[in-house]
């Protein structure tokens, strides 16, 4: 078979996590890197929820480097709770949240609109009138609404609640105009009201606090109406439609910024700390991703008394403590990349297809050590590689170029201090905690790595080579 080099460049690309509950192509891409991380990680998530308390709801963090490769493991962890009956909801958090500006109500509202759209086939066997529906947006966000004037809406007090056409609500807070919903947006009146208001308060700073202003004093009523509205009676439906049980999965929340809210509190902490007891308040199985810096903070030990130790996806080995190569991590870098490139071929096939993707062969191993086992970057390099040869195989020269370019934009971002912990770093192999460490590891100038005897630290091979560190 021909390599064809558009469909390489775009099955290498970097940014798209792998859709393995969907997608075939994406199931033969995926590799199964457990083995080299330091234990069955989504294993064990799902085990807690499937095994252990599948009828009583749970709440679970996870974390690790930002392109470590969590989407794509929570997505797999998606497909293997769906094929135990569960109903999962899944979402980016990042899609739906200002990053830079979070609050509790406003990950509680995102949830209740993903799940709220989730579960909608499973509604539309119900008899509920557009008055019912309309009371329970309401008493989801602790207000009174109502439809404007103008809007056309039929089957009032009759088994429906579809509408003839477009319709503004009135969410009855103040300072907050109508909410417009277009008759094609579903059938429920809930999904793409709480859909409308999430989007606009993204957008919208202005938005956004008004909504916030007039929230945030009502969390605990709020959480208490998502439970009994909302989840509950959705989890009995769904039972009866044969589902063992309903999981919200919260992606890309570990992207949350760490600046400071206006009085002061890391909002990193603010959020999973302070507020950690309502993010765990809603009555079904939870997993929110966590920003790995948490763990290096002083905030940590707080943090352990609201969840459960977070599940830590760390960097795929490519070197043991001693220094010395990881075979098996190596092996399966090596199938990440041949995937890629052959998905329908048998391991064994792919190996003798390298000098048709490099030139020399050993051209991929570089590749591999360099990542230092961080999936994401190695996607980054191999791609933009494809884009400087425009051609296969491609040389060691194009790596080498590209890599250079990557690690003089990495230094220039490493100050004098940072340097010489990175040097301690590869002296010792481990990290303390304090700010420093903790700005290396967000920065990715360290990775975590996993074994038996736990975690270990080592400067991101991109680093390795700066003549600043040899200092």
């Amino acid at each position: 078979m021909t390599l064809d080099l558009q469909e390489f460049f775009q099955a290498t690309n970097p940014d798209k996590p792998l859709f393995v509950d969907k997608s075939q192509e994406d199931q033969n891409y995926y590799i199964d890197f457990s083995s080299v991380r330091g234990g069955q990680i989504i294993k064990e998530l799902k085990n807690l929820i499937a095994i252990l308390s599948p009828d009583q709801p749970t709440c679970q963090l996870f974390t690790g480097h930002v392109g470590c490769g969590k989407s794509t493991e929570l997505l797999q962890l998606k497909a293997e709770l769906e094929q135990q009956g569960f109903h999962v909801v899944y979402f980016d958090s990042d899609q739906n949240l200002e990053m830079a500006d979070v609050d509790v109500s406003d990950i509680l509202l995102a949830i209740a609109a993903h799940v709220s759209e989730s579960l909608d086939q499973f509604q539309r066997d119900q008899t509920t009138t557009t008055q019912d529906i309309l009371k329970k947006v309401a008493t989801l966000l602790q207000t009174e609404i109502e439809l404007s004037a103008e809007a056309s809406i039929r089957g009032v007090g009759d088994m429906t609640a579809s509408t003839e056409g477009d319709f503004s609500v009135n969410l009855g807070i103040p300072g907050i105009g109508e909410i417009q919903v277009g008759k094609e947006e579903g059938f429920s009146l809930v999904a793409p009201l709480l859909g409308k208001i999430t989007a606009r308060a993204k957008a919208s700073p202005e938005f956004r606090n008004k909504l916030r202003g007039y929230l945030e004093a009502r969390t605990n009523g709020i959480i208490e109406a998502i439970n009994s509205e909302l989840l509950e009676p959705g989890i009995e439906q769904l039972k009866k439609c044969g589902k063992t049980g309903l999981v919200v999965i919260v992606d890309d929340l570990d992207k949350v910024n760490s600046t400071a809210k206006p009085w002061g509190r890391s909002q990193q902490a603010y959020l999973f700390v302070d507020r950690g007891e309502q993010l765990r308040g809603l009555n079904c199985h939870l997993i929110y991703t966590l920003p790995l810096g948490l763990r290096f903070s002083n905030e940590f030990g707080a943090l352990l008394q609201r969840f459960k130790h977070p599940k830590v996806l760390p960097m795929v080995q490519v070197q043991l403590r001693d220094g010395s190569e990881c075979e098996q991590g190596m092996k399966l870098l090596r199938q990440m990349v041949l995937a890629r490139a052959f998905p329908d071929l048998d391991q064994e096939q792919r190996l003798s297809k390298i000098s048709e993707i490099f030139d020399p062969p050993e051209t991929l191993d570089h590749l591999c050590r360099i990542s230092g086992g961080h999936v994401r970057n190695l996607l980054r390099l191999l791609n933009n590689s494809i884009q400087k040869e425009m051609g296969l195989p491609i040389s060691r020269n194009s790596l080498e170029e590209v890599i250079q370019e990557v690690r003089n934009g990495r230094k220039l971002a490493v100050t004098d201090d940072e340097w010489d912990l990175l040097r301690r770093v590869v002296q010792e192999k481990k990290t303390a905690g304090d700010d420093g460490y903790e700005t290396l590891i967000r920065s990715m100038f360290v990775y975590e790595y996993c074994d038996k005897e736990g975690s270990w630290f080592a400067i991101n091979p991109i680093l390795a080579d700066a003549e600043e560190l040899k200092q």
